[in-house]
């Protein structure tokens, strides 16, 4: 990997977890701890991050948290009209999984006037607004705080979703892939995707068509671990044949 990839690669990391140990990212990209401190005072003198002994942290997190805001808000157009597609699938009495992420965060305003229905999830955001929603119950996990995601990761919060049963699963994802399949920036949130794959009967995939064969760093798996995709029509016609041929239904949000 050339040294401007990597640098790509790594802040896709820290704009999904929020910072980094040197010594993890010299494991993670098989590269001296030196060249890493190197790398990340080229990102920190482009303004990205702001380096700390031992590490680094994104620069934005601090106003971001604050604010109550996801890190990753770009093609908010078209995440709009998923969420409210994808809230259309969310009856009366039901429990259902929100995964973390900016897509199904904007299926919460959507979500209001369903009656008894029960929310678990391990993104805070979801938490402090549904939570007030009447007739709505919501159990958030425990686990490690993401700050740009505002989500809880890793094996404690996996835990959460282990003996638990919900009819859907909205699930997230950072690239979309036919080849190399779900994948992630990072690998804390496998064990917490994996569980709430597990937990419930119906996976729903949400996600903008921008995401399709971009791949990450971590993958969760292939493609026959979901069900459906609601996505933006902007989806490639060839693409939405070859998810059909897979057997995952494709729904188009308008």
């Amino acid at each position: 990997m050339l040294a401007e990839q990597r640098r790509l690669k790594m802040l896709e990391l820290m704009r999904e977890e929020g910072s980094a140990s040197v010594r993890a990212l010299s494991q993670t990209f098989s590269v001296s701890e030196p060249t890493i401190r190197q790398d990340l005072e080229k990102l920190e003198t482009e303004g990205f991050i702001v380096r700390k002994h031992g590490g680094a942290f994104l620069k934005s997190v601090p106003q971001q948290v604050q604010a109550m805001s996801l890190e990753h808000l770009e093609n908010m157009d078209k995440k709009r009209v998923i969420g409210r597609k994808a809230a259309e699938f969310v009856h009366h009495g039901e429990t259902i999984i929100l995964d973390a992420g900016s897509t199904t965060t904007e299926m919460v305003d959507h979500l209001a006037m369903r009656q008894n229905l029960k929310v678990l999830t391990n993104a805070l955001n979801i938490v402090l607004r549904l939570g007030v929603v009447p007739n709505c119950t919501v159990f958030a996990s425990g686990g490690q705080f993401k700050p740009p995601t505002l989500s809880l990761t890793g094996e404690k919060a996996a835990e959460f979703f282990t003996d638990v049963y919900a009819s859907k699963l909205f699930l997230a994802t950072g690239g979309i892939s036919f080849e190399a399949g779900l994948t992630y920036p990072g690998l804390n949130d496998l064990y917490v995707k994996k569980a709430m794959i597990k937990a419930a009967k119906e996976v729903i995939l949400v996600a903008d068509s921008t995401k399709i064969g971009k791949v990450s760093f971590a993958s969760l798996g292939g493609l026959d671990l979901i069900h459906s995709f609601i996505t933006d029509d902007s989806i490639a016609d060839e693409d939405r044949r070859r998810f059909e041929d897979m057997g995952v239904k494709v729904i188009l949000a308008k």
